[in-house]
């Protein structure tokens, strides 16, 4: 049995005459998906797939969705004859534009069997010089595949070599996303044996020496591996020592290493290659002329045998020497290549005779972190989510290293200047644009962001345009925006007479879900308002003491007002002691600003209190119109009670609203009622239990009454008292006038078996659900039209901007530059423009 071996991420070429069996070949061993078959686009352009006539039109169609897949990485066969030279020129063009490996499998089957199978197919209608010229082309191009761009070519030959084939997809060499360290990647060495050696200790790896005492390898107690960026060689005082040092840590298991160009260099040097015998290369081949010839076998065979570039972590992260922009991650082709190792530059010189590189970093707005030297600075910075790490130690600098996850830089100072740099160390001047901001073609038209909870969330360039309007003209400072709250699902419609929301449905629905333990908190007559509390404003950029904003990032005071309210906060952070235990100079909160009034005045008075107002004049004074007309004698029964009806319910909704406006004067009448701490300093706190932020939130209470406490309850979803309790809490509630309730996994974050579970879920009471569906919404015939409600789609909306809040939080919290940030912070804006029913 033959196993043939595809690389993952390639594109496959079958090559065959007719009649070979190439579909059938193909059938066997790829997803339909998988396979372009020319027949296939002859029928989907002339209707017939043996209209050769069509053959132009359908392989420009092929092309077309084959060079979409390979884009997106997916292993694509190409299902044609391509017997001749320029047919397969075509694919090997194909695969070098998408930076994919090229593979031919060739079906070489006697020519007698083709054309018999082509005789039984009544649609084959050339004859057998057909078959034979195919076959003189095949013939003369096995020999040729490998020099025409071919990276794997496998030929069977007759019908038992087919039938016993299999196909194994191999990991391309730079795909270890499975490995997800932690790691700690170390930049440009360059023969600098003792820095490394004190690096590999600051670091706390403890190193081994063989029977001579050198260096020999280096382990992590806590299992991290180490990750050297390349350029181990030259220039320094100990290319060997340093050498044997990452050898025996790579073979080990305790690192991996990427090639650097001079690893490339030194490879063509030690086989007597023709080499230019600059930048460092004469004092390597001297340091290892000393050396036996064992270990400069070994040598070259290390070097020989590094990789390009390295994708880890799932993805997260990615390490190559000069650097690597996202098109190119997990890529296998000499133009990859040539970019890891060399970076891109402009053709032009500058004034010390160096290559002008082309600054890629400016331009980067990938998801992985991307790790890389080559090009020394004089202290390693991040740069739109990547970082160069290559602090120039043999140029008398610093020896670097990036701890990952953690994203903590460790250095150690050069023990002298081993080399003396042609241009001096300097900081790097990067043009940024100002305050790391999103601009328009960060956002216009479609767009689609990774999250780490919830995979990739489209954005529509409609949504966009919609997100684009309020984020220019109304919100806050973009710099005091690094998160914007989901919209709430509701509770699953009941089907209880007289109500639209219960909380069994809110119950039942989590124990479906597998989650016995949730809480609820009592739903505040206010707006869902957004705290940002600064000791120290430096993460962001802007002076101040913070923010406070509302759902679609409106500030929701003056900014006098804003600044005594946020002292009082930070005064209360201070005083409730959350700066030190939490170790942070800010803090963000999600709460509720009360009154509902402070925010929503005018809707209130010019929609609501004209409605109560006119409607409570009109339609008391008709009922007495009706009772009249009732004693005179005429049939207004019917009438009468509609109208009696109609007048109850406008009593009921101006006593629904009135509740949810005070008077306020400055901040006296204002209050927060904070219930969750989202994120601080390093860290966000989704995954802490809601009764730690509740009680955190009483802290805050204590410190200070401008914030108000929220009320709240644990119930087991599995224990039918408890259900009862809960029950008996939300009617207690919302007949005392209350708003309702929200109900939320205590556990906060919670993924079950469909997935992300909702955080939360809203069950408003029936009175105030008269002030969002209408006065009369509890009549029996609005009531049955409004259980018919669709919630599917502001479920859906509910879990996307959650998952895209909880985004841009970890993506602020590990460091990362603002348009990063503002991407997902965008996206939840926009997500606000989807045409769901606002009432839900």
């Amino acid at each position: 049995m033959a196993e043939l071996t595809i690389p993952d991420m390639s594109l496959v070429v079958l090559v065959g005459v007719s009649g070979s069996g190439k579909s059938t070949f193909a059938r066997a061993h790829f997803a339909p998906t998988q396979v372009m078959s020319s027949d296939f686009f002859r029928g989907l352009v002339a209707d017939d797939e043996n209209d050769q006539s069509a053959s132009t039109d359908a392989f420009d169609a092929l092309g077309y969705v084959a060079g979409k897949r390979l884009a997106a990485g997916r292993i694509t066969v190409i299902d044609a004859t391509n017997v001749q030279q320029s047919a397969r020129a075509t694919w090997v063009k194909l695969a070098k534009e998408h930076n994919v490996l090229p593979v031919a499998i060739v079906l070489d089957l006697p020519q007698s069997v083709c054309v018999a199978r082509n005789d039984e197919r009544p649609d084959r209608d050339f004859g057998a010089h057909v078959v034979k010229r195919q076959h003189d082309d095949l013939r003369r191009s096995v020999k040729s595949l490998s020099r025409e761009g071919f990276r794997r070519v496998h030929v069977l030959r007759g019908q038992s070599e087919v039938d016993s084939a299999t196909i194994a997809i191999e990991p391309l060499l730079n795909d270890r996303r499975t490995e997800t360290g932690p790691f700690d990647v170390i930049g440009d060495v360059h023969g600098c044996r003792a820095e490394l050696e004190e690096l590999l200790g600051t670091l706390g790896y403890a190193i081994t020496r063989d029977a001579d005492g050198h260096a020999a390898g280096a382990s992590h107690p806590d299992g991290r591996r180490a990750v050297f960026v390349g350029d181990l060689v030259d220039r320094g005082p100990d290319t060997p020592g340093v050498l044997r040092l990452a050898m025996g840590m790579v073979e080990s298991g305790d690192a991996l290493a990427v090639c650097g160009n001079h690893e490339q260099k030194l490879v063509r040097a030690l086989r007597g290659r023709n080499v230019r015998m600059s930048h460092g290369i004469a004092e390597s081949l001297e340091q290892l002329s000393t050396q036996p010839q064992g270990f400069r076998a070994r040598a070259e065979e290390f070097c020989d045998g590094l990789v390009a570039h390295y994708v880890l972590d799932g993805g997260n992260l990615v390490v190559a020497h000069a650097g690597l922009p996202e098109a190119y991650h997990g890529r296998a082709s000499g133009r990859v290549r040539s970019f890891a190792l060399y970076g891109d530059t402009t053709g032009e010189t500058d004034e010390y005779g160096l290559p002008v590189r082309y600054p890629w970093a400016n331009e980067y707005r990938g998801r992985a972190t991307v790790l890389y030297g080559h090009t020394p600075t004089l202290d390693a910075e991040w740069i739109n989510n990547t970082m160069c790490l290559d602090t120039g130690v043999v140029f008398g600098g610093k020896l670097t290293a990036l701890r990952y996850p953690e994203r903590e830089v460790v250095s150690v100072a050069a023990h002298q200047v081993w080399y003396e740099p042609v241009k001096p160390l300097v900081p790097e001047v990067v043009e940024t644009r100002p305050d790391g901001v999103l601009t328009l073609d960060d956002v216009a038209g479609r767009r689609v962001v990774e999250t780490r909870c919830h995979g990739r969330i489209s954005v529509r360039p409609e949504q966009a345009a919609a997100a684009l309007e309020v984020m220019s003209r109304f919100a806050v400072d973009p710099r005091w925006l690094p998160y914007l709250p989901p919209t709430m699902a509701p509770v699953a419609t009941s089907s209880r007479d007289g109500v639209l929301e219960h909380p069994e449905e809110a119950f039942a629905g989590y124990l479906a879900d597998g989650v016995r333990t949730v809480v609820c908190e009592e739903k505040h007559m206010g707006s869902r308002a957004i705290v940002l509390a600064c000791k120290d404003s430096a993460r962001f950029g802007i002076e101040g003491a913070g923010a406070v904003y509302t759902r679609t990032g409106r500030p929701f005071l003056t900014p006098e007002l804003t600044e005594e309210l946020l002292a009082r906060v930070c005064a209360a952070v201070d005083k409730a002691g959350l700066w030190n235990e939490l170790d942070t100079d800010w803090l963000l909160l999600d709460a509720e600003l009360m009154p509902w009034s402070a925010k929503a005045g005018a809707l209130i008075r010019d929609q609501y209190a004209s409605v109560g107002a006119a409607a409570t004049a009109a339609l008391p004074a008709a009922t007495r119109t009706l009772e009249a007309a009732q004693a005179r004698g005429v049939d207004v029964a019917d009438l009468l009670s509609r109208t009696a009806s109609r007048a109850a319910n406008a009593e009921a909704f101006r006593a629904a609203y009135r509740p949810y406006c005070w008077p306020v004067d400055g901040l006296d009448g204002v209050r927060i009622a904070p219930f969750q701490l989202l994120a601080a300093a390093d860290r966000v706190y989704h995954e802490r239990p809601h009764s730690w932020h509740l009680a955190l939130a009483d802290r805050l209470c204590a410190a200070d009454p401008v914030f108000a406490p929220t009320r709240h309850l644990v119930v087991d979803t599995g224990d039918p008292e408890s259900v009862a309790a809960g029950v008996s809490w939300w009617t207690e509630l919302t007949a005392g006038g209350g708003e309702g309730m929200v109900v939320k996994p205590e556990a906060n974050l919670v993924r079950g078996e469909r997935g992300l579970v909702q955080p939360g879920v809203k069950v408003r009471g029936r009175e105030y659900l008269r002030i969002i569906y209408g006065p009369d919404y509890t009549e029996p015939a609005h009531l049955d039209r409004l259980r018919k409600r669709d919630l599917g789609r502001k479920r859906s909306l509910a879990l996307r901007e959650y998952a895209l809040g909880l985004e841009a939080l970890e993506r602020l919290t590990a460091g990362e530059p603002l348009w990063r940030v503002h991407e997902c912070v965008f996206a939840v804006l926009a997500m606000e423009s989807e045409p769901v029913d606002p009432r839900l």
